[in-house]
């Protein structure tokens, strides 16, 4: 029986007892969403015994009289078994809330990594399952499909001989010159702000208004590393991560230009490693990883940095669209990327996706 769940910790419990659950489907991500235009909704299917069997946060945003619906990185499941019936669930929802479309990208297929299932064949069930319930690969990608895990289960000196040489000799490199590593504290998101906004100027990436990543950084509870160096007067490098249910993510990372010589965003990543393994993080999610695996594809710097500290690459379900009307559903993907052009250019950040970036210090894109 599907059930509306109005209680935080309730609903992030019940999330917690499914398989890999994601931090964009946890209660804090939909109380954000709340005050950025959203409104979040969250429903829970449990067995005969009470036992939760699948989890759908879903985002809701008013577009004249109709509404558009996202389960950001939805729906959670028990099992591969459950996706069809949390599939049923949102059409119907789609249904009853007038919705032009709704869209879901979920790690759903990672649950097969629990029960002993190969991932590459449940992806593939899971996309079938799709194409069955008439949804279609979605033009508007909002996150990378694609990401890279490290897997935490391991000493330090096991995760360091899962590194390249050279990683290895940038971590030392940076420690014998000097950079050192501090939590970032409330008192330092103004800087912060300036150092990603000064990441997003050189690598070409836009980035929202001060306030949304305060928010977002507080309601989140993300925790912010620093690498400074004695002979700068500003810190160097910064990133934050988000962690629930025993996954940490690398959401947001920054730099200046000023100390590179310096290599502290390897020093960076390896304190934030070991400290997500220390709070008892079993996976490392780096947030982003190349559409295809090839160097033409523009995150394959990014991969490769990543790849370096020993991250897999794993691939995603990506971005799936439901259309109660189909005919509306494709007049709204034929005119809305041209409206949205308009408005990108016009320096808006009233649409659904934003990227965070796509060199090697940021992680991936972040709904809005």
């Amino acid at each position: 029986m599907w059930q509306i769940i109005q209680d935080a910790s309730a609903w992030d419990a019940a999330l917690c007892q499914l398989q890999q659950p994601h931090v964009l489907q946890s209660w804090a991500w939909g109380e954000l969403k709340s005050r950025w235009g959203w409104s979040a909704e969250r429903w829970l299917l449990t067995d005969v015994k009470g036992c939760p069997r699948a989890a759908v946060q879903l985002l809701r945003r008013r577009n004249g009289p109709f509404s558009v619906l996202y389960a950001p990185k939805g729906p959670a499941v028990s099992a591969v078994t459950s996706f069809a019936d949390a599939l049923a669930w949102i059409e119907q929802r789609a249904r009853e809330t007038h919705a032009l479309w709704v869209k879901l990208d979920g790690d759903v297929h990672l649950a097969a990594q629990q029960t002993g299932e190969d991932p590459t064949t449940a992806l593939e069930a899971c996309r079938k399952t799709l194409r069955s319930h008439r949804w279609r690969i979605s033009p508007d990608q909002v996150q990378f499909r694609n990401t890279a895990f490290s897997d935490l289960h391991h000493t330090d000196d096991e995760l360091l001989a899962g590194m390249k040489q050279k990683w290895r000799y940038n971590i030392r490199l940076a420690e014998k010159r000097g950079v050192r590593i501090r939590q970032a504290t409330p008192d330092d998101l103004p800087m912060l702000y300036r150092m990603y906004a000064e990441t997003g100027r050189r690598d070409g990436f836009l980035i929202r208004e001060p306030d949304y990543y305060y928010d977002a950084w507080r309601t989140m509870s993300a925790k912010g590393m620093l690498a400074e160096h004695s002979g700068n007067a500003q810190p160097l490098a910064g990133l934050l991560l988000f962690h629930f249910a025993q996954r940490a993510w690398y959401f947001y990372g920054m730099s200046r230009a000023e100390g590179r010589e310096n290599m502290p965003n390897y020093l960076l990543q390896w304190s934030a490693l070991r400290w997500a393994r220390d709070q008892g993080c079993t996976i490392y999610d780096w947030w982003g990883a190349p559409e295809v695996r090839s160097e033409h594809d523009p995150m394959w710097g990014v991969y490769r940095f990543k790849e370096g500290f020993g991250a897999q690459f794993v691939e995603g379900l990506g971005a799936w669209d439901y259309a109660p009307s189909p005919v509306l559903y494709h007049i709204y993907t034929r005119w809305m990327p041209i409206v949205l052009k308009v408005v990108r250019r016009s320096g808006s950040r009233n649409d659904i996706t934003e990227r965070s970036g796509s060199s090697v210090l940021s992680g991936g894109h972040i709904a809005q």
